[in-house]
């Protein structure tokens, strides 16, 4: 192995066609999309310079300010609920099912796989108030309370957007972090036992300090997802009520291919991908902090 490793052809063969894949998919679009950032204009009618007029623009547009909040709150409180939720199973999973949690696994995981549209279709109905009333408000009204427009305010359509992907994502996230927790030695558990750690002091000072590096994959994977959240928010509230839920994934699509702005469109993905590096970056320095404390 150290011989292949240090042959500068083998590793050319190994890395280089998926090193190729990635610039062709990944990297020339985006320097691609950087250019337009300079431009204005689209496919029909060409592209011309306007400097960093752009930038200029988006500095003091107050749509991307409201869609900037909106991505960092959505982000912060479903990378939360994401990952907490999967921590929670997969400790159930290791320490109180155990080997039953088979089809406890296959269950939580199942809604990761059911099409995103077929998901918001389904918490539409859920909570549907007109014409027909939905499960959700049908409860409501049964102890006594009136039912609730969830999707015609801003602080209700947030909420269900955040339970919908809380409860889509974090059966994979469980999966992740189980992954994490069986390779916990049990010798390591039995003699925190003897010693009289049980219970929450188990997790708290045996399980989650040696879990800390799949739980903090897991997070810089989550806030990276829900900070480019799209699909969903288009299935469920398509950026409604007004642009109350529209994340800067939406305003980027709209102003790309609904008003045909594509410098515009490129200096707000230029915006989203400095948010991405620079939360990724803080994460990794607060992790890096934590392993040199323990």
């Amino acid at each position: 192995m150290h011989r292949v490793l240090g042959d500068r052809r083998a590793i050319a063969i190994l890395v280089g066609p998926a090193l190729l894949v990635y610039s062709l998919i990944m990297l020339i679009p985006m320097v691609w999309s950087l250019g337009y950032s300079f431009t204005k204009g689209n496919t029909i009618d060409g592209f011309t310079g306007n400097g960093v007029a752009n930038f200029t623009r988006l500095l003091d547009d107050p749509a991307v300010r409201d869609a900037l909040w909106f991505t960092l709150k959505y982000a912060v409180v479903v990378t939360i609920g994401q990952v907490l939720a999967g921590y929670l199973l997969a400790l159930l999973y290791v320490f109180f099912l155990k080997r039953a949690s088979a089809l406890v696994r296959t269950l939580a995981f199942f809604p990761v796989v059911l099409p995103t549209v077929a998901v918001g279709l389904l918490f539409q109905k859920l909570f549907q108030v007109a014409p027909q009333t939905g499960p959700v408000n049908s409860l409501l009204n049964a102890v006594g309370l009136d039912s609730i427009d969830w999707f015609g305010t801003a602080g209700h359509a947030f909420w269900v957007l955040v339970i919908m992907d809380i409860w889509r994502s974090m059966g994979f996230y469980a999966v992740l972090l189980f992954a994490g927790l069986v390779d916990i030695p049990e010798e390591v558990l039995e003699s925190a036992r003897l010693d009289g750690a049980s219970g929450l002091r188990l997790v708290r000072h045996i399980v989650l300090p040696l879990s800390f590096p799949v739980l903090m994959s897991s997070l810089i994977f989550s806030i990276n997802g829900t900070l480019k959240v799209f699909d969903s928010i288009v299935a469920l509230t398509n950026g409604g009520p007004g642009n109350a839920t529209t994340p800067l994934t939406l305003y980027m699509f709209q102003t790309s291919f609904t008003y045909s702005d594509y410098g515009y469109g490129s200096t707000i993905a230029l915006l989203l991908t400095v948010v991405c590096l620079l939360v990724t970056l803080v994460v990794f320095r607060v992790s890096r902090r934590d392993l040199t404390k323990g």
